[in-house]
């Protein structure tokens, strides 16, 4: 007789989420920890995905830091990874000071104001949210390819 097991459910999705100081350091520490997480998911340092990944998780971090900083209030980072997306949400406390979503625009002289531009362009969707019970959270979806156009499923990536 064979020692009855407990069936193991299909991962479906992977989750980090970790808070940062609101500080510069905190925006380097963040893009750096997103990458790494995204490699021990199988994603791979230097794929599409996870130089796609760095630079969103970077500029959206340096948006909350510069405009949604509160004083010894952390910024927060969520990645989720499942079969069809990769959702990155980066929060700030200051629920009041949202981006702008429509007509993001940046004078071809100004030395800021081009990180949701690049965002627009980067991610295959993106909004913000109300983050209960205080703050914003902002939210970038990258879709991963066909799966007939990838080498690994992310399947593969979330069992791992």
């Amino acid at each position: 007789m064979r020692p009855a097991s407990t069936p193991r459910l299909p991962v479906t999705a992977r989750v980090f989420v970790q808070r940062f100081s609101s500080t510069p350091r905190g925006v380097r520490l963040a893009r750096h920890l997103v990458v790494h997480r995204l490699d021990a998911w199988g994603v791979p340092y230097g794929s599409a995905l996870s130089d796609t990944a760095a630079l969103l998780v970077a500029e959206l971090a340096a948006n909350a830091v510069t405009h949604g900083r509160v004083p010894g209030r952390d910024i927060e980072v969520l990645l989720r990874l499942d079969a069809y997306t990769l959702r990155i949400d980066v929060s700030d406390s200051r629920g009041e000071r949202r981006p702008m979503v429509t007509a993001v625009t940046a004078a071809s002289e100004a030395e800021h104001g081009r990180g949701l531009l690049l965002v627009d362009a980067l991610a295959d969707r993106w909004g913000v949210f109300d983050r209960v019970p205080v703050g914003k959270t902002v939210r970038a979806e990258l879709d991963l390819p066909p799966r007939d156009q990838r080498s690994r499923t992310a399947d593969d990536f979330a069992r791992e």
